[in-house]
């Protein structure tokens, strides 16, 4: 695949190649990357179109802000053109709202693939959905002025979008409730400092220190990474014996493949 070659470019999403590491970009600054059903839907879709050769994701949003959440447009009564509004939703079958809902959730899922590492470049406002979004990734890369907000409470709502897991991990429960109940702005103090963000750079160096974590992502072998991705992910709930057992029989795989063995 050559290089920077376009996969998918669609309501609001754009998910770029270049050998080994993919972009998918928010593509909307007009509206500080809002996001909409359509929206996910095409991140569901970038999801599925990545190469078999791609290791390193990483998400970014173009303009001012990485994602100022759910467009508005989705609580009025007419909704988004072709979709049925949220308030519609919310009147129909219990069932049906649920399967909608989970739908929705896939576009924040394949993030967390074994078979590759995510990395969200963020810059000012991710609120709400976007929000999740970066919490959706393994990595996170902001710049000094980000500004995380989980509104949904504030809003009579609840985080939806697959953002309550990784958020308590991150920062325990205490503080994931006290984020989600006041739904008050993380700055990139703070964000650093509890785990939130790997790492804060000025505004200017956002893209170039993704694009040099994506680098030193490539450095091992893909399926140490993998593996080891896979132990980490798993250590959350498994117990020290267990986490043991999963380490001896990874590395067992690992020292058979590099001695050739097949079974």
């Amino acid at each position: 695949m050559t290089s920077l070659d376009s996969v998918l470019d669609k309501d609001g999403v754009r998910l770029t190649v270049d050998d080994a590491v993919a972009t998918v970009t928010l593509t909307n600054p007009a509206k500080r990357n809002a996001q909409s059903p359509a929206l996910w839907r095409a991140l569901t879709e970038a999801g599925r179109a990545l190469p078999g050769s791609v290791r390193v994701v990483v998400l970014r949003g173009e303009g001012k802000s990485f994602s100022a959440g759910l467009d508005r447009q989705a609580f009025t009564p007419e909704g988004f053109d072709g979709e049925p509004s949220f308030l519609d939703m919310a009147r129909g079958p219990e069932a049906e709202l649920d399967a909608t809902i989970a739908e929705y959730q896939e576009a924040f899922t394949w993030w967390r693939r074994n078979d590759i590492v995510s990395v969200a470049a963020v810059q000012g406002h991710a609120i709400g959905a976007g929000f999740q979004l970066a919490l959706a990734c393994d990595l996170r890369i902001v710049a000094e002025d980000v500004q995380f907000a989980m509104r949904e409470t504030s809003l009579g709502l609840v985080p939806d979008l697959t953002g309550t897991h990784p958020l308590v991990n991150l920062v325990g429960y205490a503080r994931a409730l006290e984020i989600c109940a006041t739904g008050r702005f993380v700055h990139a103090e703070e964000a650093e400092r509890t785990g939130l963000a790997n790492l804060v750079v000025p505004a200017g160096e956002l893209e170039a220190a993704a694009r040099d974590l994506a680098g030193a992502l490539l450095a091992a072998p893909r399926d140490a990474v993998v593996e080891t991705k896979a132990l980490l992910s798993g250590a959350v709930s498994r117990g020290y014996e267990e986490q043991r057992v999963a380490e001896r029989a990874a590395q067992g795989r690992r020292l058979r493949d590099l001695a050739g063995i097949t079974d």
